[in-house]
């Protein structure tokens, strides 16, 4: 299917941005199987993510360096007219081009090379988009925009006289803090996980940091100016709501209680933040709300004592089969807690155990959709 909108058609505000996350939303997860490598086909960009990227970078010609087994450059061939593809490793490409054949598609040029080299550079011209998934380290101590290959600031200088509109691939581990160009951070949670970080920069840019949530279909966008700081607290209220990672990612969870706020309305008293331990947070109020951006909605049933066995008995009296770990336990007492815990539970409910401190907390997932 051809789009033959001019570039950029559709002003990205964040009700733009709620109409293509839905249109995403609504198509299957995964259409077909992609050829490639078992090392490729594991880091390829998951098809919701793709098809969104390609919605939001929609235009007429587009430049994909870098584009691996063309997992992305499917979705891009399908949303524009036209579409380069650059990759150095052999292998990749012709898989790109078995993908893309798969689909149908016609319309992408392909080019085996370095996307730095001149003699790469000069086959493409004058393009709307230049997207670039580069080259990282499968581990690192500490993610950082330095360890990208090709290098972003490379990219830019390379390309600059073709267009002045790039998205870069980052890892999602790195705050927005630790990004030092002028662009928009795009974190993307699928299926309540962290998934992917992009950087727009130049033309594409248009909020400071955004929090995105698939296969939902929903956004979050910052806010100008200060926004009151989220109140701290060590009491659990009686709701819970744990934010969809990419809201954290972003530091959007300012704007995330604003909104929420807005829905609750004065009466209902405020949301706080209830830290559970390093990786785990929570908002917590007697407000029942329900929100787009967060992943889980709990009503808290107990605030106990972490002692399994008192745990049981009143898992068993609530009719509850089943118990959700949320706690910092290690690997090799993980299953001797959750035994120990579940143990002769037969109801047909739920709960999540989160452990602070030595403390207890039950919750009960809600608007389970």
């Amino acid at each position: 299917m051809k789009f033959n909108y001019p570039p950029f058609q559709l002003p990205l505000n964040p009700i733009n941005y709620l109409l293509l996350l839905i249109d995403v939303a609504r198509r299957k997860q995964f259409e077909k199987p992609l050829h490639g490598d078992k090392e490729s086909l594991r880091f390829a960009t998951p098809e919701p993510i793709a098809r969104y990227r390609a919605q939001r970078l929609r235009c007429k010609v587009l430049a994909d360096i870098s584009c691996g087994i063309g997992g992305q450059t499917v979705f891009f061939a399908q949303q524009c007219e036209f579409v380069y593809a650059v990759e150095i490793d052999p292998k990749k490409i012709e898989y790109a081009k078995q993908n893309c054949a798969m689909y149908g598609l016609d319309n992408v040029r392909f080019i085996c090379g370095d996307a730095l080299d001149p003699k790469v550079i000069e086959q493409i011209p004058a393009v709307d988009v230049i997207f670039s998934d580069p080259f990282r380290p499968a581990e690192e101590n500490e993610r950082k925009v330095s360890s990208l290959e090709p290098g972003i600031p490379n990219v830019l200088a390379a390309y600059g006289e073709k267009t002045r509109n790039f998205a870069f691939e980052a890892p999602p581990q790195m705050p927005p803090e630790r990004i030092p160009f002028d662009c928009e951070k795009e974190y993307i949670s699928l299926d309540g996980q962290l998934n992917r970080l992009t950087l727009y920069v130049g033309g594409l840019k248009q909020h400071d940091r955004m929090a995105v949530a698939l296969p939902a279909g929903e956004g979050l966008v910052s806010q100008h100016g200060l926004l009151p700081q989220i109140r701290e607290t060590e009491k659990m209220k009686l709701c819970a709501y744990e934010p969809e990672p990419s809201v954290v990612a972003a530091g959007l969870l300012p704007e995330l209680v604003e909104s929420m706020m807005q829905m609750a309305g004065p009466l209902m008293g405020g949301f706080e933040l209830f830290r559970v331990d390093k990786k785990r947070l929570l908002l917590t109020s007697d407000a029942l709300i329900k929100q787009s951006m967060i992943k889980n909605h709990y009503l808290v049933l107990k605030v106990c004592p972490f002692e399994p066995k008192e745990i049981n008995k009143f898992l068993k009296d609530q009719n509850i089969g089943s118990v959700v770990l949320r706690a910092g336990v290690k690997p090799e007492e993980y299953w001797e807690v959750r035994n120990e815990v579940e143990k002769g539970l037969e109801g047909n409910k739920t709960v999540h155990l989160f452990v602070k401190d030595g403390t207890a907390i039950l919750c009960e997932i809600i608007f389970n959709d």
